[in-house]
Parts: structure tokens; sequence; C-alpha cells
């Protein structure tokens, strides 16, 4: 065709040509698309923003606001300052005990284990008691159970303190420490376990990619487990812990904590985007403070929409 129009030029002339005319209309398309890509990424870049909230508007000592896609951290307030963890310790627990033991394995509870302070996630539990590994843990994330998680720990070994803060240490978290699996604490004046906000965001972003199905179990607004003892099997049935903020959309993860040491604290991953969750902690609140806290940080994170 292109000799019907060049008569007596070569055709290796007009292949090259035209090779020479393809080439440069597609370097042409490269060179718009980029631009036009460069036009557009700033603005995504600034997905998620960071937030201000006004002076007092927490009651929480310490807290942080964190994307774990990014490593961004979106908002702060003595975020690297070492506080009580309370139950927020038994992220760590769970965290170093599915990491070591097959979730199937059969836990016992010993006299030792139920002798530990209790509260409604250990009411109906007693020793002898026997579950999965899998179930005691979802007792100890979503209710809260110390007997639970005190369980879980000594079925590492009497070393386990060693082996919760080898991990804190492997993962990075240089204010955190563990003194027990529970984060009770050991006198008026000692905390079970401290950290950071900072770094429980860290560990709680960790877990979520871990093990996101224990995580996500966290949310359930009550947890049934199956129970047996020496005569006989049955089933118990304990309200969640984070029942006051449960009813926010989007929550994917939760963790409460409480003591007189520590206030209350508290830890929540969320949908701020498809699959694109944050992670916000609140530590040294009130009990009921550290909900109405999470739910100013969650809705100041949504508010940038």
């Amino acid at each position: 065709m292109f000799k019907k129009y060049l008569p007596g030029v070569p055709l290796y002339l007009i292949v090259s040509l035209t090779g020479i005319i393809l080439a440069a209309l597609l370097l042409t398309f490269l060179f718009l698309y980029q631009r036009h890509e460069a036009h557009i990424t700033p603005a995504a870049a600034v997905f998620p923003k960071q937030i201000t909230l006004a002076s007092g508007a927490l009651t929480a000592k310490s807290a942080i606001l964190y994307d774990p896609a990014t490593g961004k951290v979106l908002y702060a307030k003595n975020a690297d300052v070492t506080m009580p963890l309370a139950s927020l310790t038994k992220l760590m627990t769970a965290q170093v005990v599915l990491n070591t033991i097959p979730s199937s394995t059969l836990i016992t509870l010993s006299n030792k284990d139920v002798s530990v302070e209790g509260d409604a996630g250990d009411w109906n539990l007693k020793a002898g008691d026997t579950m999965t590994l899998s179930n005691i843990i979802k007792l100890g994330l979503d209710a809260s159970s110390n007997h639970a998680m005190s369980a879980a720990a000594a079925a590492l070994g009497v070393n386990y303190i060693d082996d919760l803060n080898k991990t804190a240490g492997a993962l990075g978290l240089s204010h955190t420490y563990f003194l027990n699996s529970t984060g009770l604490d050991l006198t008026e004046e000692t905390s079970g376990a401290y950290g950071s906000a900072s770094d429980i965001a860290h560990l709680a972003a960790t877990f979520m990619h871990d093990y996101p199905g224990y995580f996500e179990l966290s949310t359930s607004p009550s947890v049934t487990v199956p129970v047996s003892d020496s005569t006989s099997n049955r089933q118990v049935t304990v309200n969640a812990t984070a029942l006051p903020i449960l009813n926010i959309p989007g929550i994917i993860g939760v963790k409460t904590g409480y003591t007189d040491l520590a206030g209350g604290n508290l830890v929540v991953a969320f949908d701020e985007d498809i699959n694109h969750p944050l992670i916000a902690v609140v530590l040294g609140s009130t009990e009921d403070g550290r909900f109405t806290d999470m739910r100013a940080l969650i809705d100041a994170a949504r508010a940038q929409e």
C-alpha cells in the first residue's frame, strides 16, 4: 500500500519510517499518561489525612492514630510515653502463644490460673476446665478472661515472660516490657506490663496481619465456647468487654484494658476505606472515657474523607 503512495522509495526505508512513527506515537502516549498520573498522585497521597483535636478533647493521657499501610502517624498525644497496659497485654500473649502452639491444643486451667483476679469473663470458669487453645484465645480477647489467658501463657512453659519480652524486642517495641501475661497490676505501684501507645499500635497491626480471624472475632458482642471437665461438657457464654464501641460501623478488631494503675485503655482497628484500616490507641483514660476518646478519634479520622 505504501509503495502506491511512495513510488521509488525502497521497501526497507518505508518499513523503518513506519516503525519510527509508531515508536513516536507510543512515546507520546507514555509521556501524556505519566503526566496524568503525576497530576492525580498528590491528591491520593494525602489520604488518609492527619487530624487535629482541640486541647482537652481526649481524657486519655496518651493516644495515637496510626496508618499501618503507610507507616504514618496521623495523630499523636504523648504516643511514646511508657504507661501501664492493663489487658492490652493480652494481644502480645495471644501473638506469642499462637506463634508457638497449635490452635487445636487442649489447655486445662490450673488452680494457679483461676487464682488470678477475675471478672465477668472468668466467673464461669474453674480449675480443671479444658478448652482448645483457639477457644482460650477467644475468651482472652473478646471477654478479656484473665483465667483463660493465664492458662494460655502457662502452656508456653515457665519462661513465658521471657518469650513475651523477646517478641517485643523482635518487633521493635522499644517502650514495652512484660511482668505477667494479663496486664493485671502486681502491686499498688507496679503494673503487670508497660508500653506506649505507639508500640501498641504496631503490635495491633502485627496481630491483625498475622491472625486476622482472631482479631475480627474480638468484635463479636459475646463469645460462646465449649468447655469440658472430668464429669461433664458445657458451654460458657460471656459478653464482650468492648460492647460500648461495637456499634461503630467498620470496626475490624478491638481490645480493652482497665486496672487501677492503667486507667482505661483501648485499641481499635477500623476501616477508613476499602482495604485501608487505621489503628487508634488510647491509654490512661477512664473506664468510660476510653470509649468516648475512641469515638472522637474515629470521628475525626472519618471527617477527613
